[in-house]
């Protein structure tokens, strides 16, 4: 995707997003997204222990990414599939199409980083970001719907479910 393709994507994101949003505690709309404060960030990388069963693939499907668009991992009651956003100061994008069972009631989100050296060096940060378009609650939980026997999983499709 080009940079003019993006920066096109991103405008038209904003809009939308502007169109729909409200501000809460934390969280303040702008013509350039819903800027959220103090988000507690972790990394994750997918040769840990507890990712390798699952190999370098998100809980989509799809291969993680580490590129102009880059894998992120949160709470989907939260931060829902799709969600997109970026860390105020940098110029990476981030799309959240995993989720893992430590995040869930932590309002934390986990960046994916290809290594484990990178992964420790990323640490963890409290960062502003900018959502600059909010993902699907219906499609996370249809995406959800079959791994419900985990209760981590269970806790999010009810939190969906309820709000």
């Amino acid at each position: 995707m080009t940079s003019k393709a993006i920066s096109c994507f991103l405008c038209a994101a904003v809009a939308l997003l502007c169109s729909c949003s409200s501000a809460s505690k934390g969280r303040v709309v702008t013509s350039k997204g819903t800027r959220i404060t103090s988000v507690r960030t972790t990394a994750y990388t997918h040769s840990e222990s507890d990712h390798i069963i699952y190999g370098a693939r998100t809980a989509v499907g799809t291969p993680l990414k580490f590129g102009t668009v880059r894998s992120a991992a949160a709470d989907w009651s939260v931060y829902p599939v799709g969600t997109i956003f970026q860390i105020e100061g940098t110029p990476n994008i981030y799309q959240v199409d995993d989720y893992g069972s430590a995040l869930v009631g932590t309002n934390t989100i986990d960046i994916y980083q290809p290594t484990k050296a990178q992964m420790k060096a990323w640490g963890v940060r409290s960062v502003n970001i900018r959502v600059l378009k909010w993902g699907s609650f219906s499609k996370s939980v249809a995406i959800m719907k079959e791994r419900q026997k985990y209760g981590h999983v269970r806790s999010m499709v009810s939190r969906i479910q309820r709000s």
